[in-house]
């Protein structure tokens, strides 16, 4: 089986491909890459060494995909990740949907003449901002969580469901990866080829290059090791917000499961890939685990509100779980001393992540 995965030399794209290759005996892993992303060069280094297949192409360009090898997959993991593009004066709106929208239809017609299968891997953030903040949330010390009284569509015990809202506002970034998994599903009805969307959260890893917008977990971890400025931005100043975080690797057996079963009928075609409860984590209690492992450092407050932020958002994967017999292997801590580790280590990725 060949398999193209895009957006290979990111960090996402490059743990999957690693992990791929040593879960799927006898496969082949094509990549494709812009290298527009920092760090991508020590990316494409290292995967060449390993002996992957790479190519430099761009998914927004239907010429740069003409020559690719025929695949029998094609994993979609290319992608603007912030949820601030298009309306924070670094990447245009337009860019934005040309990246997230615009490249997926270019891989799915790529599917539609291949008739290869197609995995996208989305986002957690097409869920309903809106919605999203009429979670009834309870003050806790260290964070926030859900009134356990509450009852709203879409919200279990465990987290946010599929079946949560998904009407905007989104965010341009959220709006535009909603768009797509619209689309994948259109194409794989119309033309007959299966298709799986992976609603991702948060992912976090040694290797990532985290900004404040994207990959906050490695972002913030490497800016307290280095005693950089850090923030907590609204929700009262006190970092209470929270998220649940997931390492790619652990991606990567859901995305077999899910090639090996094809177009079998009775399996759910969107699914939510989170950590869930037990990888959630506040930006406080973030801090905390910090605090003990580098010693204390202070963090400044700014209450204004930065757009598309929310209180609590908790991905609920019994889906993949109970579908797919899916579930993350590394625990929340696990992450955090994998991503410090390396960040002793190499602290020259701190800047590169800022170029």
């Amino acid at each position: 089986m060949r398999i193209l995965l895009t957006g290979i030399c990111g960090f996402v794209g490059s743990v999957v491909a690693r992990t791929l290759r040593e879960q799927l005996a006898g496969s082949e892993v094509v990549g494709l890459d812009n290298l527009v992303r920092p760090g991508s060069e020590i990316n494409r280094r290292r995967l060449r060494e390993a002996g992957f297949r790479l190519i430099h192409g761009d998914i927004r360009l239907p010429s740069d995909l003409e020559g690719l090898p025929r695949c029998d997959w094609i994993i979609d993991a290319a992608a603007n990740p912030s949820v601030l593009a298009g309306v924070d004066g670094k990447t245009g709106a337009r860019q934005l949907v040309e990246h997230n929208l615009v490249g997926t239809l270019n891989l799915l017609e790529l599917a539609r003449r291949w008739n290869a299968g197609f995995i996208l891997l989305g986002t957690s953030r097409v869920y309903s901002i809106a919605a999203l903040c009429t979670i009834p949330l309870v003050s806790l010390p260290d964070r926030f969580a859900p009134d356990p009284a509450a009852t709203l569509p879409g919200l279990s015990a465990a987290g946010v469901t599929e079946s949560f809202s998904t009407t905007p506002p989104l965010s341009l970034y959220g709006s535009a990866k909603l768009a797509s998994e619209v689309m994948a599903l259109e194409y794989g009805a119309a033309f007959g080829f299966p298709v799986f969307i992976n609603r991702c959260g948060v992912m976090a890893g040694a290797e990532q290059f985290g900004k404040a917008d994207q990959g906050i977990v490695s972002f913030w971890i490497r800016s307290y090791a280095a005693r950089r400025p850090l923030r907590y931005i609204g929700f009262d100043g006190r970092g209470r917000q929270v998220r649940d975080c997931l390492h790619p690797a652990d991606v990567a057996p859901l995305l077999v499961s899910q090639m090996r079963a094809g177009q079998t009928a009775d399996l759910p075609r969107i699914v939510n890939v989170g950590g869930g409860l037990a990888s959630s984590f506040s930006l406080a209690e973030l801090s905390a685990w910090c605090a003990d492992r580098f010693g204390r450092h202070s963090i400044d407050t700014d209450l204004t509100p930065r757009p598309f932020d929310v209180g609590w958002l908790v991905l609920d994967a019994t889906l993949a779980q109970t579908a797919y017999g899916w579930q993350p292997v590394r625990t929340r801590d696990a992450i955090f001393t994998e991503i410090a580790d390396h960040a002793v280590r190499h602290p020259e990725w701190l800047p590169l992540s800022e170029d």
